[in-house]
């Protein structure tokens, strides 16, 4: 919600109630399920938790597809848990295969299995998919994509993922706010990582646009533009924007749709089709059967700091 990031506005306050129920409903959870998570927490992978405090886009799953490559590229062979957000699988625990679709599995989770070819497990109780991962798949390190708020599953090491450009809004909880948590609960976290902005106590991490490709799955080279069109469909979708006019593309229109919305052709007949249309990656994996051959994504890549790849390699092996 767009005032969630503006001035405080008086009428806001008549929210304050609900934002209040919501912290001690939260408070009331998160200790009941890290109860029971501490039960259930021997002979377990270690677990890395990457999540938000605040609602909407903040680069999480970008930095989720660096630290798998990272871990992959000193040797280890990490695994990925996911709720599968905006996906209806017939059966719990899923795992991803080069033919699960994302109405099936959720939009990130087939996006990160098409980048990492690494296990990825959907379930929505993530615990389920964490005991499934490690019982019947060849990792040895878990990675949740999102659950920060997930307390029944126990996890060693803590990422926040922050929005460098809107931070936290107001302030303030929802409904009156965009935070899901207060404030406080950053200083719990092992790691804060910053998208695109530097802060002190905070790891910078900067988002990189590769080479176009084609939605359709074609290997083909995307030709210099004049004009195009974009559309997004994710958390925050004027920073795509914002990275295309940022490359030098002529955006004529830009339309977003809801985060997670599941593509249909019928959503494409406002777009000019003798213009090329620009989209995120995540939402291609929903496009592609349909996919006209002007079709195109943006692959983004994070890129941190080695220091930090050495901070976090080390507390790693601390809890291995």
């Amino acid at each position: 919600m767009k005032f969630w990031y503006q001035t405080l506005k008086w009428w806001a306050w008549g929210l304050y109630p609900f934002s209040l129920l919501l912290l001690i409903i939260s408070k009331v959870r998160r200790f009941w399920l890290q109860k029971s998570a501490l039960k259930s927490s021997e002979n377990r992978l270690p677990v890395i938790v990457v999540g938000n405090i605040s609602v909407g886009g903040n680069g999480k799953t970008p930095f989720v597809i660096w630290l798998c490559e990272l871990l992959i590229k000193v040797g280890y062979k990490p695994g990925i848990i996911s709720r599968g957000y905006g996906g209806k699988s017939a059966s719990y625990p899923l795992l991803l295969t080069s033919e699960t679709e994302g109405n099936e599995a959720g939009d990130e989770p087939v996006m990160l299995f098409k980048r990492l070819g690494i296990p990825i497990v959907v379930d929505p109780k993530r615990v389920n998919a964490a005991n499934y991962l490690s019982e019947q798949c060849d990792v040895d390190i878990i990675i949740t994509d999102d659950g920060l708020q997930h307390y029944a599953l126990s996890r060693d090491i803590e990422i926040v993922v922050v929005d460098g450009k809107r931070r936290f809004g107001n302030q303030k909880l929802m409904p009156m706010g965009p935070l899901r948590e207060p404030l406080s609960r950053l200083k719990e976290v092992d790691f804060i990582i910053n998208n695109g902005e530097q802060a002190d106590n905070e790891v910078t991490m900067w988002l990189e646009p590769q080479a176009c490709k084609a939605v359709d799955g074609r290997k083909a080279c995307l030709p210099k533009l004049s004009k195009a069109n974009a559309c997004a469909a994710i958390g925050y979708p004027q920073r795509f924007f914002d990275t295309l006019q940022k490359q030098n593309f002529e955006i004529d229109k830009a339309i977003a749709f809801a985060d997670h919305h599941a593509f249909s052709k019928d959503d494409f007949k406002q777009f000019d089709n003798d213009i090329p249309l620009l989209m995120t990656e995540k939402d291609a994996v929903k496009c592609t059967t349909f996919a006209q051959p002007n079709w195109w994504y943006l692959p983004i890549s994070a890129q941190l700091p080695a220091s930090f790849e050495k901070q976090l390699l080390e507390k790693i092996k601390e809890i291995k």
